[in-house]
């Protein structure tokens, strides 16, 4: 699972790329993790704005108590469950989430180092999202990264992948039919486009450790 992205660019590189009329300041890091801001970029009458948000979508699991803090839940594995087809049916919740590259983690526990991965000549990719305003528990506007089965390209590391959109696409992820945004998640993303960069960083360099990837039931 993805829980950790980067967003190396400005606002207005943003805009650019994806068409927005807004390119607001954000306060999201170059380095997002779950329950972190990141920019997003959604549809709001037929325009393009882009939006800072929280993301994972705050969730309370069985077993947990009453006082403790709900888990950002930033990966989608499934459209088809519950907690996500009430949104994914409706285009208006749907988003695409900027970035540059999206790391996994390689090693041993203790010792494992990051290793990242891009689209082959294009500094700026998406990733389809799904985003709500959480009112339960005050998180504001909230969004999580659909996932999908990895192709041959990022196997190696892991079996799992975002569900990474090419430019032409990203009009159908925002209007198409549910059975449109569906089938995104069902396919696989051409391996040949993916770059991977193996470093000697450290995969819990951030305060000691990177926040885990909480998926959806």
């Amino acid at each position: 699972m993805c829980n950790l992205y980067t967003e190396r660019l400005s606002a207005a590189e943003v805009a650019a790329h994806f068409g927005a009329d807004n390119p607001v300041a954000s306060n999201a890091g170059e380095e997002v993790y779950p329950g972190a801001a990141g920019l997003v970029v959604r549809e709001v009458e037929g325009r393009r704005i882009m939006q800072t948000m929280t993301w994972g979508w705050p969730m309370k699991f069985k077993g947990m108590s009453e006082a403790a803090k709900p888990k950002p839940v930033n990966n989608i594995a499934d459209l088809r469950k519950s907690t996500w087809i009430g949104n994914a049916r409706k285009p208006e919740w749907r988003c695409l989430i900027p970035l540059t590259a999206f790391a996994e983690a390689e090693g041993p526990k203790g010792g494992k180092t990051r290793i990242w991965f891009n689209v082959k000549d294009q500094p700026i990719f998406a990733w389809a999202g799904l985003w709500r305003e959480d009112m339960q528990y005050g998180w504001g506007p909230v969004y999580s990264g659909v996932m999908t089965d990895c192709n041959e390209a990022i196997r190696p590391v892991h079996d799992r992948m975002p569900v990474l959109l090419h430019p032409d696409e990203y009009d159908q992820w925002l209007h198409g039919s549910f059975d449109e945004a569906l089938s995104f998640q069902l396919r696989c993303y051409p391996n040949e486009l993916i770059e991977m960069t193996r470093t000697d960083e450290y995969w819990d360099k951030r305060k000691g450790r990177v926040g885990d990837s909480v998926v959806s039931p």
